[in-house]
């Protein structure tokens, strides 16, 4: 594998104002690394870092040829995380997932052996997540909340770190599923993946059809990351920030006395308690990326729309109407500005 001449030095760190600078490096570097590969997407690559950095789980939302995998995978790349890949079909079972218990016979003594499935990973791509059904994504929940997966009698730790990142296809209906309300509220975020630009697609065409791909080198290990995210969660966010986020989030549930006129017309419910907590740590995280001492509101403003707007449930009258969940969020935001 490749390596990246970076311009982080080796994590020794006397303070943590040293060790955020050191982020900020890595983080370009990784941006650099991805973008051997991937042409622009760079407020995608910004999102999954976020995500990354947050010890959060991402799901990237976009039509077919956007690239949703190939970033997923050229960010597992770029860093020294084990990857694993789950293709999600109709078929697919929990047990292809999590893993399961094999008799192991020797010597004329039988045991059972658990054999890990790909969930056993830093980094697991679930590629179109919502093409299996509901029985098989719950597969996911214990493991992206706790960290652990229980088979049969006994809970198998994951590694650390451990990260979903899924991608779905919205338009593409024949075969799908929804996903579960209590899977999406894991999600750390979700990205919507948006069309390149003119120039970029010109650059994607050329890319695409010439000599092999590049090589996307390595610039983190396991251990630089793992002392990156141990960062996030002490740096210091404003009081106005923390206020902010709950107001957000409490602003989006019908019943709460905030919540604008749009959201008692179109929503069913609102975000759940991890909707603050989910924008209070993107914040910081955001903060890491731009090697700034603290988080303040114009982070968690920020960042409302990707870490709230796949937590509610629209009525069947939003859908009626064309009503979507970005418009509610940012009527929200609006409304507490």
């Amino acid at each position: 594998m490749q390596s990246i001449e970076s311009e982080v030095p080796p994590i020794r760190a006397a303070s943590d104002v040293e060790l955020l600078e050191q982020v900020r490096l890595a983080c370009a570097d990784i941006r650099r690394a991805v973008a051997v590969r991937v042409v622009g997407q760079d407020a995608i690559v910004e999102l999954m870092l976020i995500a990354l950095l947050a010890r959060g789980h991402a799901l990237l939302v976009g039509v077919p040829g956007l690239a949703k995998t190939l970033l997923i995978s050229s960010l597992a790349e770029a860093l020294e995380l084990s990857f694993g890949r789950v293709q999600f079909t109709p078929d697919l079972l929990p047990a292809d997932i999590t893993g399961t218990d094999v008799v192991d016979e020797r010597q004329g003594t039988r045991t059972l052996r658990f054999l890990p499935g790909p969930i056993f990973r830093n980094l697991v791509l679930a590629d179109e997540i919502n093409r299996t059904p509901p029985k098989t994504q719950a597969a996911l929940l214990q493991a992206m909340q706790e960290k652990v997966v229980t088979v049969g009698t006994e809970t198998h730790v994951l590694p650390d770190p451990f990260h979903v990142f899924a991608t779905r296809n919205p338009i593409e209906q024949e075969g799908t599923y929804p996903l579960p309300e209590a899977e999406l509220d894991r999600f750390l975020l979700e990205a919507h993946v948006e069309y390149p630009s003119v120039d970029e697609e010109k650059e994607i065409a050329r890319r695409t059809t010439g000599a092999a791909p590049p090589v996307v080198p390595r610039v983190l290990t396991r251990e630089r990351v793992c002392a990156f995210q141990s960062l996030v969660p002490r740096i210091p966010v404003t009081d106005a920030a923390v206020e902010l986020a709950v107001a957000l989030a409490r602003a989006t549930r019908p019943s709460d006395p905030t919540a604008p006129k749009e959201v008692r017309e179109f929503v069913r419910f609102g975000a759940g308690p991890r909707g603050p907590q989910a924008l209070v740590l993107s914040a910081k995280a955001v903060a890491a990326l731009r090697g700034e001492a603290a988080a303040d509101v114009d982070d968690v403003r920020a960042l409302a729309a990707c870490v709230l707007r796949h937590r509610i449930v629209l009525s069947y009258r939003a859908e009626a109407e064309g009503v979507d969940d970005l418009a509610i969020i940012e009527r929200v935001a609006a409304a507490l500005r």
